[in-house]
């Protein structure tokens, strides 16, 4: 049954246009750069040659001498880098000092532009905080978290 029908004719037919010229240019083919075909690989690799390649001494695992203990938790960290523990902890401060400021403000656009306090239980403010927004909390100071 394959073959038998006929594709539909066409409805309109126009006769070809005598004034376009044709191109005598034949088509632009990728195969003809040879830069691409030029860097595929023309022998395989033997097994040996990859293990030894694989297996290259340079390329093991190396021992990490900058390695430190954060002075403050006592947990391991990279010298000169912040301790991922302490960072966290300040993050986890941080995140609720801001929820404060959204709960007081009504939205975290809504703040003003101006210095803010954060007063801790059993702190008192100080005259230097005159003129600044102050956030009291009903929380204890951290020990890590420094007054000024």
């Amino acid at each position: 049954m394959l073959g038998l029908h006929h594709p539909p004719a066409p409805v309109l037919v126009f006769p070809a246009l005598s004034g376009l010229e044709q191109d005598s240019e034949p088509a632009i083919s990728f195969l003809d750069d040879p830069f691409l075909w030029m860097a595929a690989p023309k022998n395989r690799r033997t097994i040996e040659r990859n293990r030894d390649r694989r297996r290259n001494p340079q390329k093991m695992i190396k021992f990490r001498t900058n390695v430190d203990m954060c002075p403050e938790c006592g947990n391991l960290k990279l010298k000169h880098v912040l301790c991922g523990f302490c960072y966290d902890r300040v993050m986890d401060e941080t995140r609720k000092i801001r929820a404060l400021m959204a709960a007081q403000e009504g939205g975290p656009l809504r703040a003003p532009a101006m210095e803010t306090v954060v007063v801790y239980e059993g702190e008192n403010t100080s005259e230097t905080d005159a003129g600044k927004r102050i956030l009291e909390t009903k929380r204890k100071r951290p020990n890590w978290f420094t007054m000024h």
